[in-house]
């Protein structure tokens, strides 16, 4: 299951294949786990965040290259599109607390298939994140939580030159014992978009999210490892 069953390149706005072109002017690497690197490390030197964007896609990426906008979930969905461009196949995760913490909003990231590994890999790209067994071997999601569950060693590597990540956002996002992963399923990137240009004009963002439900085209939550019961225990 994963972001590209539903989102062919031929659907991805134009916008993204001007910038892929410019992230990747010099070419692509032969390995996956090079190429999602770079792109990471390029959407981070030229998105300086800020507030979250329920937007377009194509608009959303405008506004957070402008630094007007983007928090790690605005970065894990517009990873997604270029991603796709790039025949890497991707998927979007998240965490949540069990039970729920108000005070924890909750995280996004990202798992991509490297051929040249035949595995699912981890990567934060909101924080230039890969992470890895005590053999050195890259995580998957569902590795990574099984090892962070049994207490196994996981090391980190910010893989962007000259970044620091700090152990209590590590902690926050990763290692805290009550995270809880769950994978984002069924997203179509034309049908929010499209919503999303037309409905603000009339309704508010979360009436199109409902209405999106409705119509039964909306995304939907897995949560591979526990039941989703316990958040609410």
């Amino acid at each position: 299951m994963n972001f590209n069953s539903n989102n062919p390149k031929t659907e991805i706005p134009a916008y993204f294949k001007v910038i892929n072109d410019i992230i990747f002017m010099g070419g692509t690497f032969t390995d996956d786990l090079d190429n999602l690197k770079k792109l990471s490390v390029w959407l981070h030197d030229h998105i300086p965040g800020g507030p979250g964007l329920s937007k377009p896609s194509e608009e959303a990426l405008r506004l957070m290259l402008a630094g007007k906008g983007g928090v790690c979930s605005d970065m894990a969905q517009i990873f997604n599109n270029f991603c796709v461009l790039n025949d890497l196949e991707i998927r979007e995760w998240g965490t949540t607390r069990a039970p729920f913490d108000p005070v924890y909003g909750g995280h996004s990231f990202n798992e991509v298939f490297c051929k040249e590994l035949d595995q699912w890999v981890m990567v934060d790209v909101y924080y230039c994140l890969l992470f890895y067994s005590e053999t050195l071997k890259p995580l998957s999601v569902m590795e990574f939580f099984d090892s962070q569950r049994r207490g196994n060693s996981i090391s980190v590597e910010c893989f962007k030159e000259g970044m620091h990540v700090d152990d209590m956002a590590l902690e926050r996002n990763y290692f805290q014992k009550s995270t809880i992963p769950f994978l984002i399923c069924n997203y179509s990137n034309r049908t929010y978009d499209r919503c999303l240009k037309l409905a603000p004009k009339i309704v508010p963002v979360f009436v199109i999210h409902f209405w999106i439900y409705l119509l039964r085209k909306s995304y939907y939550y897995l949560f591979p490892l526990d039941r989703f019961q316990r958040i609410f225990s």
